[in-house]
């Protein structure tokens, strides 16, 4: 897959984050480092290295699901309700 196809989370070609999102091979201003998303424009100079896709791990969907859960239980905490009977991410029968 050359640089051009790339999509979706990628090694910052710049170095500056442990990712950054790749738009068509295009670097944009969407970073990622311990996991947390922010922003900060691409640079106007040359890549200091190839990017190269990132393979999500199975446990990072579990990750979001707790994350979720946290952010639903400090909500109730101020009078949030919502689909409690709703399955939550992540929670199976049996």
């Amino acid at each position: 897959m050359g640089t051009s196809e790339l999509e979706g989370w990628c090694t910052d070609p710049f170095g500056l984050h442990e990712a950054r999102w790749l738009s068509d091979g295009v670097p944009t201003k969407l970073v990622r480092d311990n996991g947390v998303e922010s922003y900060e424009d691409p640079p106007d100079e040359e890549w200091t290295v190839t990017p190269s896709p990132i393979v999500e791990e199975p446990g990072d969907v579990g990750r979001e699901a707790e994350d979720l859960r946290r952010r639903m239980g400090e909500a109730a905490e101020f009078g949030a309700t919502w689909g409690s009977h709703m399955p939550m991410p992540g929670d199976h029968d049996g």
